[in-house]
């Protein structure tokens, strides 16, 4: 799923050429960048493999560098059941004993090859027939035992330790597809069993992955049963916390984990729909549940709604004395003067504006630390020096103890309390010494 493109026109399968000048400018904005998609075992067998190893190919000589995760559950089960081996699934992880390490071994060495053969066919019934598709694997993956949990010894079952990028990425940058099975490999040369959603995280962030692409059975849904198509990481986490489905819920955590770390999208995908992965990466509408690392921001004017949120903010700074205490009273008065930046419903930075006259005051200018040099304080500043011009101010004078240099880097010079207006300046508390700062508009 992506921004709109420029044609306000949905792309349409009937009209291929509408569709490909729709999907152009993200044929541009993907080239270059790396993309790690997670299949379960299951879809190994399904009636999308062929399509899907067909688009592969394609986002290959489209110019992605795409990494193909595959876990081996559907498989393993199978071959436990032919030799009559128990084998025990805790918390979404199997107890990987000597039988089941077995079947791990020969399953991923069935699945690559068969992989290999399908990717190697290059674009059949295309002017692209034949072309060439280099498809790389190893040992990329370091692991290490997962140990023993509440009593349970997982016996070969691991955990990622490292990734080895310095060798994943010049391949990728060579074109090749690196393809990864859930196999990880000690430092003392001991086989382990990982699971492939722990794989695509810990590869997509190693490796500053643009995408990281889940296909799961179906897509979460909200509270009223319709599918999600677009949530931060946080609140995707926080709804699906309790889901009966445990593997959606473990595989939400694992999202936001992934979207903390630097992965700006993750895109879950239905893995029965074989044209999912085209419709989500070139299309204005996507496929699935599109998952943001940077939650949805706007700046706006305050309402009293937003006075707890502001009171949150502004608290630390006013213990520390940076900003001068106001009480919740005086807040609610002043509240019609503040501008605030909201992130998924939280505020992150606010300043306001007091006009006078021929002079206009910028106050309690502040940024949660989280979100500090990004910009934002900046963009509230010269939002309210311009509604400061345009209701007709001169000047623009603001109080501060500690942010001088910062105002002076943006245009402003120290001056004295008697610059300010008689009003204000009958009102200026000389025992808190703020210094004054002054800029012509």
């Amino acid at each position: 799923m992506n921004a709109p493109p420029p044609s306000g026109k949905a792309p349409s399968s009937a009209d291929p050429i509408t569709w490909f000048r729709n999907a152009s400018p993200y044929i541009d904005a993907h080239r270059g960048r790396t993309i790690v998609l997670a299949l379960p075992g299951a879809m190994l067998r399904s009636d999308v493999l062929p399509t899907l190893t067909h688009d592969l190919s394609l986002l290959v000589h489209l110019g992605l560098r795409v990494v193909l995760c595959f876990g081996l559950r559907a498989q393993m089960d199978e071959q436990l059941a032919e030799s009559a081996t128990a084998s025990r699934i805790v918390d979404g992880r199997r107890v990987t004993d000597d039988a089941a390490l077995k079947a791990i071994i020969t399953a991923a060495g069935l699945a690559r090859t068969d992989l290999e053969a399908r990717l190697s066919m290059g674009l059949p019934n295309t002017p692209m027939a034949g072309a060439p598709l280099s498809v790389s694997s190893g040992n990329f993956l370091v692991a290490r035992p997962f140990g023993i949990h509440d009593g349970v010894d997982y016996r070969h079952t691991g955990t990622v330790r490292e990734v080895r990028t310095r060798a994943i990425g010049p391949l990728l940058d060579a074109g090749h597809l690196v393809l990864l099975p859930p196999l990880g490999h000690s430092l003392t040369g001991d086989i382990f069993n990982l699971p492939v959603d722990e794989v695509a995280e810990h590869v997509a962030v190693a490796l500053e992955a643009d995408k990281l692409v889940y296909f799961i059975g179906r897509l979460p849904v909200d509270a009223e049963g319709k599918a999600i198509r677009q949530r931060s990481a946080a609140a995707l986490e926080a709804l699906l916390a309790d889901n009966p489905d445990e593997h959606l819920a473990r595989l939400a955590c694992r999202v936001a984990k992934a979207c903390r770390q630097g992965v700006e999208r993750v895109h879950l995908l239905e893995s029965d729909d074989p044209d999912a992965l085209l419709r989500e990466l070139f299309s204005r509408d996507g496929s699935g549940t599109m998952v943001t690392a940077r939650r949805w921001e706007q700046v706006r004017d305050a309402s009293i709604g937003d006075v707890g949120g502001i009171i949150e903010l502004v608290a630390p700074l006013q213990e520390s004395g940076a900003l001068a205490a106001r009480s919740r009273e005086q807040l609610e008065l002043d509240i019609e003067h503040f501008v605030v930046s909201e992130r998924d419903g939280t505020i992150i930075a606010c300043a306001a504006l007091f006009s006078s006259g021929h002079s206009a005051e910028i106050a309690c200018v502040a940024t949660h630390a989280d979100y500090r040099g990004e910009g934002r304080a900046d963009a509230l500043v010269s939002l309210l020096e311009e509604r400061a011009r345009m209701r007709g101010a001169r000047q623009v004078l603001l109080l501060s103890t500690r942010a001088g240099h910062w105002f002076v880097e943006r245009g402003y010079a120290e001056t004295t309390p008697d610059a300010l207006p008689d009003e204000r300046r009958s009102r200026y508390n000389r025992q808190r010494n703020s210094r004054v700062y002054m800029k012509t508009l």
